[in-house]
Order: structure tokens, then sequence, then C-alpha cells
């Protein structure tokens, strides 16, 4: 007889799937298994996606997610939830709802806005529902420089204003936020290095590791979704994201070139 084995933890993205597999739904359920938690999902919408770019965005009908969360809540203990595109302020809204009505242990929210291609993810006026209703819900907040000038209306232009920007989004409502430092070049001479910045009510925590020659694709998605799996198996928030950072930063540096796209994506 096989010897029976602990069940995993678990863990439920709420995000876009992309053809390509290298991000959305795709990498965060990767993520998911490579951390050790069993993965669930709840899609909002399906790209038509490759290395290359985003050529086409369908929403799912809002009854169908409604549906698909009902059906994972009513059958799974869900330790902690990630969302990541949302696409509409509808969508957007109708998370919040059901985040705030379900109140699950942790909430990791990826302000998903802009796809690594350029393409638009996330509708002009769905940033004021994030930022009304979602981010207050949120456990930690993950935008990269651009996300976060869009949620605080803002430049974000030199180091002296990062941490007025994440005392600004903690002012949001978000118990932690991790400023990602990818899009920040060039500080100080410090151009091979990338600094990642966490704020919660302890303060500001460093996270600083080497700028990799290669760009990523699905590294936020990934990185919100280790978070996430992290806080499943029980870690505090500030070890989460320690171990989600230098997962991702392992990971991309195995990285490979599956598409005929200039990007990189993930050894999960």
């Amino acid at each position: 007889m096989p010897t029976p084995t602990a069940t995993p933890p678990i863990a439920l993205t709420i995000a876009g799937s992309d053809s390509g597999g290298g991000a959305g739904i795709q990498a965060d359920l990767k993520t998911f298994h490579a951390r050790g938690v069993h993965g669930l999902s709840a899609i909002t919408a399906v790209t038509s996606q490759n290395t290359r770019g985003v050529s086409a965005v369908h929403a799912v009908p809002q009854a169908h997610l409604r549906s698909q969360l009902a059906a994972v809540f009513a059958d799974f203990p869900v330790a902690a939830v990630k969302t990541g595109m949302l696409g509409s302020a509808a969508i957007t809204r109708l998370v919040a709802r059901e985040m705030a009505a379900r109140k699950p242990a942790w909430l990791v929210v990826d302000p998903v806005m802009i796809a690594t291609s350029g393409a638009r993810l996330l509708d002009e006026d769905a940033v004021a529902a994030v930022v009304d209703k979602l981010i207050p819900l949120a456990d930690i907040l993950t935008p990269n420089l651009p996300e976060a000038e869009a949620l605080l209306g803002r430049r974000i232009g030199k180091p002296a204003d990062f941490d007025l920007a994440g005392e600004a989004l903690l002012g949001l409502g978000a118990a932690g936020v991790l400023l990602k430092g990818g899009h920040v070049k060039g500080n100080k001479g410090r151009s091979g290095e990338v600094v990642d910045r966490y704020y919660d009510a302890r303060g500001m925590l460093e996270l600083r590791y080497p700028r990799l020659p290669m760009e990523g694709h699905g590294t936020g998605c990934t990185l919100a979704s280790a978070i996430a799996a992290e806080l499943a198996k029980g870690c505090t928030p500030r070890s989460a994201v320690r171990r989600a950072v230098a997962y991702v930063h392992r990971a991309l540096a195995q990285g490979y070139r599956a598409g005929g796209g200039a990007v990189h994506l993930l050894r999960h």
C-alpha cells in the first residue's frame, strides 16, 4: 500500500491566462507547484499571447468568474489568494467584493497594468477601483515603478521619492507594500544592481541582488505567486517576501528563450 502523504497548503490565483505559458495563470500555477503548494485558479480573461506580445484579450463574463470562485471556496481550504490581471473596473469590484466576503487569511495584490510587450492589461478607469476597493484588503501589494506611479498619480523620479511612495501606498490601505526596483536603472552608479523595497508598519526592508543581463517575462506574476505560496505555508510577510525574491532571481538566472521574442521565460 502506498504511504499516505500530507495535503499541501492551498493557494488561489485570480488572473488572466497567457497562451504562451510565461506569465499569468500559467506562471502562477507553475510557481505554486515549485513552492510546494496546491494551486487553484479563477480565470479573469483569456489572452492570445506569446513571447512577442499580446494580440487579443477576451474577458470572462462576470457570472462565470463568480462561479469559479464559488466552486473553489466551497471545496478547498484556501490559505492564500493572489490577484493578477483583472482587466476592468467591473471585474476588479467583483473580486474585491468576493475577497471582502470570503476573507482569505492572506491576500497578495499584483496590480497588473501593462504587459512586458507594452499591451495594456487594465483599463484606465479600473485603476480607481483597484485603489478604492482592492488595495485596502491587501496584505501585500506588489507594484513595479510604473504601476506605483499610476496608483499614486505622480512621478517617482529619484531615490528620495521611493520611501515617500512606499508610505503613500501603505496609506492606500495595504498592510505591506513591495515596491519592485526592476525598472530603476543607473541610480548612483548602481546600474548593475536591483533594489526592491518592502514597507510595512515596522519600516522599510531593502532587498538587493545583481541585475541580470536579460529581460524576463512573467517575473511579476511569479513573484506575487511565490509570496502567496510562502504565506500559505506559514511564513511571516517579511520572510515570504525574502524567499520569493530569492526564488524569482534564481528562476530568471536560469531562464530560457522558448519563442522568437527577446524575453526570457523563468525556469520555475
